[in-house]
């Protein structure tokens, strides 16, 4: 479904991602795993069309992303969940849910946008109960349910996620993740950066390790979470512990 090839992505003259290559598959979940400014987030904003001047190949379901903007990537199919959730705080919550779905808007398809609005609120029962307040006033996990159902008004078929779990309880990410699963079930793509490794393991098909803008490390995720490198780097030392034979 996704294709990347010899990906360099630069911020002035600094590269950021250095000749990156990957590859997702349809209904599956990959994981991007590193330390922060290892290029994680740089690759989903190449992809997105948010970091134009990038070098190599991006391609999207057989066609290349190249010189496609934001507006283009949507229309597409491909949705980002942004790192820091990035809601519109003083509008209602629903009003956050309508402003996902306007390219389906631009393109007349009420009826399709009323259908994926009732599907999203169904996924997220709380936003339903919540639609008439401010976004702003949500709580941490309430706040990324209501980032990823914004996504998903768009109707991708790829769902770019970074780091979904940042800030929230235990519980609450767990939640998030069962959620995760739930949606590739339904056949939605998903591609994932995210620090808590762990967690994106356990859920992903296959992950990328990521050090100083290359990858240095990739595999199926369970074979990752099995690698006495990657848990003594990523997972912790009590985690590796717990886990060994």
């Amino acid at each position: 479904m996704l294709r990347i090839t010899n990906l360099k992505c630069y911020y002035g003259r600094i590269m950021a991602v250095k000749g990156v290559s990957l590859s997702v598959k349809k209904s599956q979940i990959i994981a991007l795993i590193g330390a922060n400014g290892s290029g994680k987030s740089t690759l989903l904003e190449a992809v997105c069309g948010l970091l134009p001047g990038w070098e190599g190949d991006i391609a999207f379901e057989g066609a290349s992303l190249k010189g496609c903007d934001p507006t283009a990537v949507v229309k597409k199919g491909i949705s980002l969940v942004p790192e820091g959730r990035l809601i519109f705080p003083p509008l209602s919550v629903l009003d956050n849910l309508k402003l996902g779905a306007y390219t389906m808007y631009r393109k007349r398809e009420h009826a399709l946008v009323r259908q994926t609005l009732e599907k999203v609120l169904e996924l997220f029962p709380i936003l339903r109960q919540r639609a008439k307040q401010p976004a702003g006033t949500l709580s941490g996990g309430e706040q990324q349910m209501l980032a990823i159902g914004r996504a998903l008004m768009s109707h991708p078929r790829l769902l770019l996620l970074d780091e979904p779990s940042m800030g929230l309880a235990p519980m609450i990410v767990e939640k998030i993740f069962q959620i995760l699963e739930s949606l590739r079930k339904d056949g939605i793509t998903i591609l994932l950066v995210e620090q808590n490794a762990q967690a994106a393991l356990q859920i992903a098909d296959h992950g990328y390790v990521f050090e100083t803008g290359s990858v240095v490390l990739q595999g199926p995720a369970s074979e990752l979470l099995a690698d006495q490198e990657v848990k003594r780097a990523y997972l912790g030392k009590d985690y590796g512990e717990f886990y060994d034979d």
